[in-house]
């Protein structure tokens, strides 16, 4: 879908529901810049701990206390094997699966005239990625994803009679409208809302850390600069600087 103003675009409901107030590029461009700042808010918090000095934390109750290690680390994402690190995993999703999922990362972020689609950059393939990687929780993404993808299929098939990768723009828009926002989406279409939540947010994520994604948000950093203008004037002026 080029057409980013499309009234019934799937995606023009912000997480706040006010349909319209952003287009979905600028949407998701709020969300990237903003990703860090969780981050950020907690190491200001453990900064002002250590400058708090000897004020002792109160002790876990013994049934709260976490069980002890294991002999031996898991090797899973949140606690890495750093002895013998794995660099790859298999993956899981079939090519049905990575072709729906293509189709809807680009109803969720299309080509238009500044930057490529979602799927062009592989957005797809990075969900593939985090479905397959070891760990509990990536594999509870894993069934919610193939899930989904079964579902898109099942609910192209009973409307439209063709799987979701051969609708028209307008039909996979109907489809995603029941589906993009959790609190307004039908008790039947709870499920699926869920799983179209996750797939927007690693298809934003994917989209997002390439450079082609880079350069769609404005993301001027690692770049070096022949040299350094100072503010000017009047701003150092009104700061007191000058």
């Amino acid at each position: 879908m080029r057409d980013e103003t499309t009234p019934n675009h799937p995606v023009e409901a912000t997480d706040a529901g006010e349909a319209g107030a952003l287009n979905r590029r600028d949407a998701l461009k709020s969300l990237a810049a903003a990703a860090g700042v969780p981050l950020l808010a907690g190491l200001a918090a453990s900064d002002a701990d250590a400058q708090q000095g000897s004020t002792p934390r109160p002790a876990t109750a013994p049934a709260a206390q976490a069980a002890p290690p294991r002999a031996g680390p898991r090797g899973d994402a949140w606690d890495p094997d750093l002895i013998k690190p794995k660099k790859d995993w298999p993956r899981k999703l079939n090519a049905a699966e990575l072709a729906t999922l293509a189709a809807l990362a680009d109803m969720i972020i299309p080509a238009d005239a500044k930057s490529p689609s979602a799927s062009a950059v592989g957005a797809h393939h990075y969900i593939n990625e985090h479905v397959s990687a070891p760990g509990e929780n990536y594999a509870r993404d894993l069934v919610r994803v193939r899930g989904g993808v079964s579902w898109l299929n099942l609910e192209s098939q009973r409307r439209f009679q063709r799987p979701f990768v051969r609708l028209t723009t307008e039909q996979k828009t109907a489809i995603c409208d029941d589906i993009c926002y959790t609190p307004k989406a039908k008790p039947e279409f709870q499920a699926a809302a869920r799983f179209f939540s996750l797939v927007r947010n690693l298809t934003a994520t994917g989209f997002y850390t390439t450079d082609a994604g880079m350069k769609d948000i404005g993301y001027v950093g690692n770049t070096p600069l022949p040299k350094w203008d100072l503010p000017p004037a009047a701003v150092l002026k009104q700061l007191g600087l000058d």
